[in-house]
């Protein structure tokens, strides 16, 4: 990972790309937030312009942004996108925001700007912002998770990114821990996101019942007693229990961060973790399940951080 020491006397603009919108920080050379923007993604999921409206976007977002940079400072440019960069093709891949996938999006900021930028997946940018200024600060080993609609997952050893040979490193999401599953997006069947993310658990709980509820409801029914919901939830917290159990098991970090609006649901931190300690492997797991605090800042924040 390309990353700037933070002595360094340099400005830093990060861009945070997500389903909904697009947020862009600049930070001062001490790290502080100079200016905060957003605007709507454009969508066009059906039409073929997809691409082209989210990378204008994204190029006039940056631009106007540079433009607050003092004359003759300099300024590194990060961003964080819900995909990763096929190192070999330079292209887009794995990418939730689907009109992103196959094409150089990278390179084409970079034409577009005419300098070199960071892009990394936008999970890394939040573990990043967390290990370093947020919930995990002080902690060397940091895996970070943003459960949501989906499920993302990052590295970072020392303040640092690990995106590993192929540049998935952490991508811990698309582990398939049940070959009788649902199927996922990427082709597999019962990847962890499938599992515990509030998409996948929502499908699962219409594919059982025929009630149409988001992981919020379900978990107020639980709350309340529906015997539905309360299944499905129980189902839900052993699922997170299993899934992050076995990560604790092959990685043994450090700290766990959670983000992501699944990340707000109170049981995750004394019941789901209950069923982390039950499938890791040693008989007395002590790695603190934190949550964020950054909040939806994390990822546009660990964003400036990667640039160059």
């Amino acid at each position: 990972m390309n990353s700037t020491n933070p002595m360094d006397p340099t400005y830093r603009l990060g861009i945070d790309l997500g389903g909904t919108k697009i947020e862009a920080i600049l930070l001062d050379p001490d790290g502080r937030s100079l200016l905060r923007e957003r605007m709507a993604t454009p969508r066009d999921p059906d039409g073929p312009a997809e691409y082209e409206k989210i990378r204008d976007a994204v190029h006039a977002l940056t631009r106007s942004t540079l433009d607050k940079v003092p004359n003759g400072q300099c300024c590194t440019i990060g961003i964080g996108i819900p995909g990763t960069i096929n190192d070999q093709s330079g292209r887009v891949q794995n990418a939730n925001t689907t009109g992103l996938i196959g094409h150089p999006f990278q390179a084409d900021l970079e034409r577009l700007l005419g300098r070199p930028i960071a892009m990394e997946n936008d999970a890394n940018c939040f573990t990043l912002a967390e290990a370093r200024d947020g919930a995990a600060k002080g902690y060397h080993l940091v895996f970070g998770i943003i459960l949501g609609t989906g499920c993302g997952g990052g590295i970072s050893i020392g303040g640092h990114i690990h995106t590993g040979r192929h540049r998935i490193g952490g991508e811990w999401g698309h582990f398939a821990v049940d070959p009788a599953g649902m199927r996922c997006y990427c082709g597999n069947r019962g990847c962890v996101e499938t599992k515990i993310s509030g998409g996948g658990v929502a499908r699962s709980f219409f594919e059982h019942t025929g009630r149409q509820l988001t992981l919020e409801q379900i978990t107020d029914g639980y709350r309340q007693g529906d015997a539905a919901c309360t299944t499905a939830f129980e189902q839900f917290l052993d699922d997170f229990g299993r899934c992050l159990g076995g990560l604790i098991s092959i990685l043994d970090p450090d700290a766990v961060v959670l983000g992501g609006g699944v990340s707000n649901i109170d049981e995750l931190y004394t019941l789901g973790l209950k069923q982390v300690r039950r499938y890791a492997f040693h008989e007395r797991v002590e790695t603190p399940i934190l949550k964020h605090q950054l909040g939806d800042s994390a990822g546009v924040i660990g964003a400036a951080w990667i640039g160059r």
